[in-house]
């Protein structure tokens, strides 16, 4: 209540000829990030949980850039929606924990949703200044490769911000800190002799990749009318793919109106995005007014987005620029520290008014490195690069482009960041041999993945300790419970087999009518490569009308190492293949999808493409084995591996075990402080960020509930409900002791308990 003596508060300044300046905020960390999409979110987090601090400028009024509900596209890397050959290949760390905890409150694939999963995994970091709504505008350098600081201006508390860093990041998507300080960078394509790139594209898939605006309608339940505004577009055959519009099918997934490929796309981004806006409100009129579509009567344009979803821009040149061959021939580098796996996917200049198809994919056999050198300047020397940004010729940028390849990348900026605070260096200092070592080490540790590096951990208390397990799974029989499925297609099983003589197998089947049946055994070409493109051996079987056949499958095979192998069951509609509900850790079944086939030498390869269908669908074959396939061994925790490769990598308990254990026993006490464990939230479900939708909110191969004790009675820790892939424990203060047992309570579906790793450190 207002007092009777209270003066009401005012402010009151005389004229100025002077000119005002904005209130001015002087911010000093250890590393300023500027661009706040899942490139820079995942790096700021990243360097903020390795102890430094961060502050993360942002110019939209949330983060997460494309995968925003500003833009709306779901975010995707080297899974490709399953539909490539990168079995278990979706991105680890902080984006894993990110896309769990998204599909846990976001199943159904909320846009708005996903924006509050982000700014919480944000603001819940003590070490993250976060500025929304606020652009860097200019900076400052202190000799010719070193950026002082950073001027940013926020538009809503009309402030500006001084920025100040020994490093500084641009994941602003048009790189404007790298830009300014000077960086070399490049925009459009490279000719094809520059690299020897036999990808590099002609005029009509040349220069850039487009812009893209995304909308969504919904059924109002009554009849809606819809009066298109001046600017929309009007013929509606410009758009030479007219006829495939429709109102099944939701407008965020028409990627392929897109526009700007053979314009600026940093500094003509507003007239891109006014075409674009034409474009849809002339597909919404063509829709409700044409009268080709009676059944848009009651749909309702509910969105559209009011900042396009942009591809390409300009891209800065690091010490190591990837290239084609980077990733169709899966060249190795010393330094990887991140892996991508989407195709080559470059779109026709002309966007939608192209007659071209929307898009030109053609992918590897399997997942690629990503080298640290592409993620930080080669002129600038206290400047990381990361986000679309990155260090790659245009061909390279058509796979390394999509949101969660450069968020699994950018993490290795927040670590390396926090490594050149803790040893006074500079980005380009960590390249160095010894250092890049701890560099990938620290990224293990917090659960990215590197193909072809194991975790060599000696600080890990585990590697010297002496591993068991109440039981392990000695697979026999994977049971026939499930449904059939008729053999309209092929269907393939894969199992992890160790070096030796494979396994006898049988399957069973029911017959129409009297045919032939055929079965393969294949492998990869490449070591923890998942494309079946190798045929140890066919065999036939003559079936005759029934039900309940068994078949067995002797294919006589010697394997030289340790990998996986395909049961192919091939093509034949008379057939009807047994399948099973019981899924395992580390057991995929799949079904053919279709066969890369390039139509000219254009530096890739011809191969099938084998792939999961989803669940609830995509059971395993029912099978039996003799002898029993084994490599699920408790000693698999401790092996640096911590998803499938070829082989499970997990311990998997027999699912007979009424109380699955795991024992850690050392000879001498040992102090710890923290223990990580690392559970099994299927690396092969790609988690899609809005849109798309998830079979559940939670994966049924994880551990739900468990209990870490000394195997004595004193409990260290309970968890209950749990659905991360990563599980942290940290003591307040070290705990003594010669044993850690992990009790598995319950899994989040009828899965045998399984554990991909278990690190102790003092």
């Amino acid at each position: 209540m207002k007092q009777d003596n209270q003066i009401p508060r005012m402010t009151s300044e005389a004229f100025s000829a002077e000119v005002r300046a904005p209130k001015c905020v002087r911010v000093d960390s250890d590393l300023v990030i500027v661009g706040g999409g899942l490139a820079g979110t995942c790096a700021a987090i990243t360097a903020a949980r390795a102890g430094i601090k961060v502050v993360l400028v942002q110019d939209r009024p949330v983060l997460g850039g494309n995968a925003s509900s500003e833009v709306r596209l779901w975010a995707l890397g080297a899974t490709s929606h399953m539909g490539n050959n990168n079995r278990w290949a979706r991105e680890g760390g902080v984006i894993d924990d990110i896309l769990v905890e998204n599909m846990y409150r976001n199943k159904e694939g909320n846009a708005l949703i996903f924006d509050t999963v982000l700014l919480e995994k944000v603001v819940d970091e003590d070490n993250i200044t976060l500025l929304l709504n606020t652009a860097a505008i200019s900076l400052s350098k202190s000799d010719a490769d070193t950026i002082e600081s950073v001027t940013a201006f926020c538009s809503q508390n009309s402030t500006r911000y001084e920025l100040y860093a020994p490093l500084f990041c641009d994941a602003s998507g048009d790189g404007i800190v790298a830009f300014q300080a000077g960086a070399a960078f490049r925009m459009g394509a490279e000719a094809s002799d520059e690299f020897g790139e036999k990808f590099a594209p002609s005029d009509e898939y040349g220069y850039l990749l487009g812009h893209s605006i995304y909308f969504y309608s919904k059924d109002v339940g009554a009849p809606v009318k819809f009066v298109p505004p001046s600017y929309a577009l009007e013929d509606i055959t410009r758009i030479p793919r007219f006829r495939s519009f429709n109102t099944a099918i939701d407008g965020c997934r028409l990627w392929w109106i897109e526009y700007g490929g053979r314009l600026d796309t940093v500094h003509e981004t507003e007239t891109i995005k006014w075409q674009l806006w034409k474009v849809v409100y002339g597909v919404w009129n063509y829709i409700k007014n044409s009268g080709e579509f009676p059944d848009a009567e009651n749909l309702t344009l509910e969105w559209v987005g009011q900042i396009p979803g942009k591809r390409e821009s300009r891209r800065f040149e690091g010490d190591y620029m990837m290239i084609q061959q980077d990733i169709i021939e899966q060249r190795q580098h010393y330094d990887a520290i991140s892996f991508g796996g989407w195709s080559i996917d470059l779109h026709p200049a002309d966007g939608v008014f192209s007659e071209r198809p929307g898009c030109d994919q053609w992918h590897a056999k399997g997942v690629y490195q990503v080298p640290y050198r592409s993620q930080y300047s080669k002129n600038i020397g206290n400047l990381f690069i990361t986000g679309r940004i990155m260090s790659a010729s245009h061909v390279a940028f058509g796979s390394t482009r999509v949101m969660l390849t450069l968020a699994s990348a950018a993490q290795s900026v927040g670590m390396a960041a926090a490594l050149c605070i803790r040893h006074q260096l500079l980005p380009r200092d960590i390249a160095d041999e010894s250092n890049i070592k701890l560099l990938q080490r620290d990224l293990q540790r917090a659960g990215q993945y590197i193909p072809q590096f194991r975790l060599e951990d000696d600080q890990n208390l585990v590697r010297h300790s002496r591993v068991t397990a109440s039981s392990k799974l000695c697979l026999e029989e994977i049971p026939d419970n499930g449904p059939r499925f008729k053999l309209e297609r092929p269907y393939a099983q894969m199992i992890p087999m160790q070096r030796g003589r494979v396994s006898r197998m049988s399957i069973t089947v029911d017959v129409e009518a009297p045919t032939k049946l055929e079965a393969q055994l294949r492998v990869s070409s490449k070591p923890d490569n998942h494309s079946p493109d190798i045929i140890l051996k066919t065999c036939a079987f003559d079936l005759d009308a029934g039900d309940n056949q068994r078949i067995d499958l002797d294919f006589d095979q010697l394997l030289d190492r340790n990998c996986y192998v395909f049961v192919h069951v091939l093509e034949n509609p008379l057939v009807h293949l047994r399948l099973s509900e019981q899924r395992i850790t580390g057991l995929l079944a799949l079904s053919h999808r279709r066969t890369q086939q390039p139509w000219q030498d254009i530096g890739v390869e011809s191969f099938e493409f084998w792939s999961p269908l989803r669940r609830p669908a995509g059971q395993n074959i029912a099978m039996t084995f003799s002898p029993p396939v084994n490599g699920f061994d408790p000693q698999n925790i401790c092996n640096g591996l911590a998803r499938p490769t070829a082989g499970a990598n997990a311990w998997v308990a027999d699912p007979k075990d009424p109380a699955p254990a795991l024992d850690i026993d050392w000879r001498l006490p040992q102090s710890v402080s923290e223990i990580v464990l690392m559970f099994d939230t299927d690396w092969d479900h790609p988690m899609e960020t809005s849109l798309w939708g998830h079979p559940e909110d939670v994966a049924p191969f994880a551990v739900k509930d468990y209990r870490l004790t000394d195997g004595n009675g004193r409990v260290f820790a309970e968890v209950a409900d749990n659905h991360q892939t990563i599980n942290r424990i940290c003591f307040d203060e070290l705990v003594e002791t010669d044993r850690l047992r992990l009790e598995v309570l319950a899994s989040q579906g009828d899965v045998p308990a399984a554990v991909f790793s278990v690190l102790c450190y003092e």
